[in-house]
């Protein structure tokens, strides 16, 4: 899966903020991404982003 650092993502699952859109920080085997409804910051896997992601949204329209 092609993501990249400024890319945002909306995820199947929603945080518990409600929000379900994050902003990818850091990309590599961890993924850091911020929370657009608290600006909570969480590191996890590649694996488990890559099975939660719903769609990469990008300001660029690629």
């Amino acid at each position: 899966m092609d993501v990249r650092v400024g890319d945002v993502i909306q995820t199947k699952k929603p945080h518990p903020c409600g929000a379900n859109r994050f902003d990818v920080l850091r990309v590599g085997m961890d993924f850091k991404i911020r929370c657009q409804g608290c600006g909570h910051e969480i590191m996890l896997p590649r694996a488990k982003i890559e099975r939660n992601i719903k769609k990469i949204l990008r300001e660029n329209g690629q």
